[in-house]
């Protein structure tokens, strides 16, 4: 008995030991990417910040059109992230020419992507008065929306180069020039809305040529950097041999890896773009006031994305040598580590809401409207945090077409209706909407928790390829 208790206490040791491995390993890929995501929410917040100082007219058209595009461009970044286990498990693999050719796949696949929305919107443009907001917004909402339409592309030139960059465990060089764009941007607002050092005053329109400029040039940051770098030669030059019926397969893989994650972020988002539309339908100040919380909620949502993003790569990584009692050992460390931010954001939320409210809109009453939306807020967050966790779980086992089902299940077939009810069944407006967001988080999350455990206990029952159990048994061996 004495025995089998110390072994028990051994064992237990060993396992926090492991746990703190992984809580370190996460916060290393972690930190620049929710740093990253940090300089997306400044950005944010400045943009709404800015918008808002000329007006409320202003605002709900930004809130209006970005409400329509946030579809498209969450879209877009989750088809990349497909990019993530496929290139993780080659590099884990030390194949960097099969990470430059799978690269180049990602590419050519992303920028069809790409143009395929940009098509989409363009059409979707000629109808924009007809989706029940206020006449007098169309002026303004025009061409902020075609400015918007032209950031699509590059957008998705830098994701590809991103996620590829992330697949490798260097996710500290797409930080950096995010930070440079989104500096860029700030300046730009500064420069255009306002009509600052000579410049004429543009308004909303100003906030969306320095967002399209902003985006051109981290995307040129980014392809320098593959072109010119000496750390990055091996893989273009992977890029460089690829071709013939290997490249056609390797897109074709990322396909199927990319578009179940495509359409599972796009219904997700579907669901926060649908609430906007919902809210403006009772008016300038319940769209203006959804847009600011839903601008403050990203603080919340982003930092889980950092640390969801980490826990994807370590999966895929661990994926690749078959280490499948680590794949579940890093989804438990991220869930603690994004459970315990959620409780910091909660936090954060209820004892800073207000002041952070008047800091984008001095109108008084926005100000008011936003107030009955804090407690939703704050409910939410937890059911975020659990199915972030295990959506990027599945993601780095590449095991991806659970996320289709669940996401229409959850935002569609249960959230929408839930909107509808609370919003105008049960005449909450604004406030059941946010409401609503906690019963379809909930049911994803508990849907992705029971994918994420089949999909794990599947990889684990299949037989490592012939050709590289050795390679396997050799990398788990050096760990």
């Amino acid at each position: 008995m004495l025995f089998r208790g110390i072994g028990r206490l051994g064992a237990a040791m060993r396992g926090a030991s492991q746990y703190k491995a992984e809580y370190k390993n996460l916060a290393r890929l972690g930190l620049p990417v929710v740093i990253t995501q940090l300089g997306i929410i400044v950005v944010s917040f400045a943009d709404t910040m800015m918008v808002a100082r000329c007006g409320t007219a202003e605002l709900a058209s930004a809130a209006f059109v970005n409400s329509i595009f946030m579809v498209a461009i969450v879209m877009q970044f989750g088809f990349a992230a497909g990019l993530t286990p496929l290139v993780g498990a080659l590099f884990s693999r030390g194949d960097k020419a099969g990470v430059g050719a799978m690269l180049k796949a990602g590419f050519y696949t992303n920028l069809a992507v790409s143009a395929a929305f940009t098509l989409i919107l363009g059409v979707i443009y000629f109808f924009v008065d007809r989706m029940g907001q206020s006449p007098d917004l169309m002026p303004l909402v025009r061409p902020y929306y075609l400015i918007m339409l032209c950031t699509l592309i590059p957008m998705a030139i830098f994701n590809s180069f991103q996620q590829t960059s992330n697949g490798c465990t260097d996710t500290a060089t797409p930080m950096w020039l995010i930070i440079g764009s989104n500096a860029l941007n700030i300046f730009g607002n500064w420069v255009l809305i306002g009509g600052e050092l000579g410049m004429p005053r543009l308004g909303l329109s100003g906030a969306g040529l320095s967002t399209l400029i902003a985006r051109v040039a981290a995307m040129a940051g980014i392809l320098l950097i593959y072109l010119l770098t000496r750390s990055r030669r091996p893989y273009m030059e992977g890029w460089r041999q690829a071709g013939g019926s290997g490249h056609r397969e390797r897109c074709r893989e990322v396909w199927v890896t990319s578009y179940p994650v495509m359409i599972q972020s796009g219904i997700e988002c579907f669901l926060w773009s649908f609430g906007g539309v919902v809210s403006g339908w009772f008016g300038k100040v319940q769209l203006a006031s959804y847009q600011v919380v839903n601008t403050i909620a990203q603080l919340g949502f982003m930092i889980y994305m950092g640390l969801g993003v980490a826990t994807s790569i370590r999966v895929a990584n661990l994926v690749g040598v078959r280490d499948f009692t680590g794949v579940r050992r890093i989804t438990t460390a991220g869930l603690h580590l994004i459970l315990l931010l959620a409780t910091g954001a909660s936090l954060l939320f209820w004892l800073c809401f207000h002041p952070m409210v008047s800091l984008f809109t001095p109108d008084r009453a926005v100000q008011l409207a936003t107030v009955p939306l804090l407690l939703p807020l704050i409910l939410y967050q937890y059911g975020d945090a659990v199915q972030l966790t295990y959506a990027n779980a599945l993601r780095g086992t590449a095991r991806v077409k659970p996320l289709l089902w669940v996401a229409l299940l959850a935002y569609i077939v249960v959230g929408c209706p839930v909107i509808l009810w609370f919003a105008k069944g049960l005449d909450m407006h604004n406030v059941g909407v946010y409401y609503s967001f906690s019963i379809a988080l909930i049911v994803a999350a508990v849907l992705l928790w029971q994918s994420y455990r089949r999909a794990v206990a599947w990889l684990e029952r299949q037989p490592a390829p012939a050709e590289d159990g050795e390679r396997i048994k050799a990398q788990k061996n050096a760990e």
